[in-house]
């Protein structure tokens, strides 16, 4: 089998999955979260990357303030 008829059918088998699958390439539609009110999701940013810059700083007071 010749690299040209390899590469066609990679492509055949990539668009036919694609319309199989139904995303439609809709920006966000295979997301677990919306992304439709922009503040709500602004906080859900902001808690998320918070806990994760802030739990070092928690756990060394926790740490310091221990008998």
């Amino acid at each position: 089998m010749n690299l040209g008829k390899l590469a066609g059918l990679a492509r055949n088998f990539t668009t036919s999955a694609l319309r199989r699958g139904g995303h439609g390439g809709v920006p966000g539609e295979n997301l677990p979260f919306s992304i439709e009110n922009r503040y709500k999701l602004t906080a859900l940013f902001v808690l998320f990357f918070g806990s994760g810059f802030g739990a070092p700083f928690l756990l060394l007071r926790h740490q310091l303030l221990k008998k």
